[in-house]
């Protein structure tokens, strides 16, 4: 595409003149046009040749066209456009000197959302309809379920309720929530069916509060991160706080409560604690909060623990 004007050659009257380049004014256009055809392409996952050869261009001009020196047909254009699965317009948006840039621009985020809507899980179309709703996860709030881990005696009973009254949430076992989904106690779970089926339980009680979506402070077991599956959801779906402490602080909180299993009839108990938690301590440590509770007040870690979650949280209050 040429701009040209006429200069005279200094010759004879009557001569013909020569034409000489001017600056080319759509230079700008097709820059922009090549910038958004490479973003969506890449976006998609598509290498220049697998884009060249669905619109039926050739390879060397759409690397022409990406560069900004290709002038594209309507025609081929439209092919381009239907190829990527984008109305013809949205190539132009946001192209030209008075208008937001080409990614900012809302026509290309709902594009952008509407492809990748396509691909997402009927757990994830949950989320986005809470967000676009004004749910949960808005406003401060990305992880709307606060779950605390750590061994029996690291405090997740005690702090747990401490910290929802101070973020203004409900607290839950995720024990009782498993005894709501079987039907069974606990003890009754494991007598009947084995450690297996309460893993199993676990996992699906925890699904269904995540997948609720409402804000929650929750104490899981501290074996949970021996299960892949639920351990993941946790660190992809929840602000996962490990209350840390010392072995014997654990052995000694939980004998203060009356629970003798982690003694009886062992000769060592004290050396199987250190060990266990020597082997999952690598796991806890991979929570976005950690808290060690071992030599402060209950008071000192509760005030702890809120502050560092609200800053885990964005701020929230």
């Amino acid at each position: 595409m040429e701009n040209t004007f006429s200069a005279p050659t200094g010759g004879a009257p009557g001569k013909p003149k020569r034409k000489v380049r001017g600056p080319d004014r759509y230079e700008g256009l097709l820059h922009g046009l090549g910038t958004v055809v490479r973003a969506h392409r890449m976006e998609r996952g598509l290498s220049r040749r697998e884009l060249a050869d669905r619109a039926g261009l050739s390879p060397r001009f759409l690397a022409d066209l990406e560069a900004g020196r290709g002038n594209i047909s309507v025609g081929k254009l439209a092919d381009l456009a239907r190829t990527l699965d984008l109305p013809l317009a949205l190539l132009f948006a946001g192209i030209g000197n008075s208008q937001p840039p080409i990614e900012d621009t809302p026509q290309t985020l709902r594009s952008k959302i509407g492809h990748l809507v396509k691909e997402a899980s009927p757990a994830v179309l949950r989320q986005v309809a809470a967000l676009l709703n004004g749910g949960p996860g808005k406003a401060g709030r990305p992880h709307p379920v606060i779950a605390l881990m750590g061994l029996r005696g690291a405090g997740k009973s005690t702090l747990g309720p401490l910290l929802a009254e101070g973020l203004g949430l409900p607290f839950r076992e995720l024990d009782d929530l498993i005894q709501d989904v079987t039907g069974l106690a606990l003890q009754e779970i494991f007598e009947l069916h084995g450690e297996s089926a309460y893993r199993a339980a676990e996992r699906q009680a925890l699904e269904t509060l995540v997948e609720q979506g409402s804000p929650v402070v929750v104490a899981v077991s501290g074996g949970i991160v021996n299960d892949p599956h639920s351990f993941l959801l946790l660190r992809e779906r929840t602000l996962l706080v490990w209350l840390k402490t010392a072995p014997r602080q654990h052995m000694k909180r939980v004998l203060t409560q009356g629970d003798r299993r982690p003694v009886r009839g062992r000769s060592d108990a004290m050396a199987e604690l250190r060990s266990l938690l020597k082997r999952r301590a690598p796991l806890y440590e991979q929570a976005r909060v950690v808290i060690d509770t071992s030599r402060d007040t209950t008071e000192v870690s509760a005030q702890r623990l809120l502050e560092e979650v609200g800053r885990a949280m964005g701020g929230m209050p």
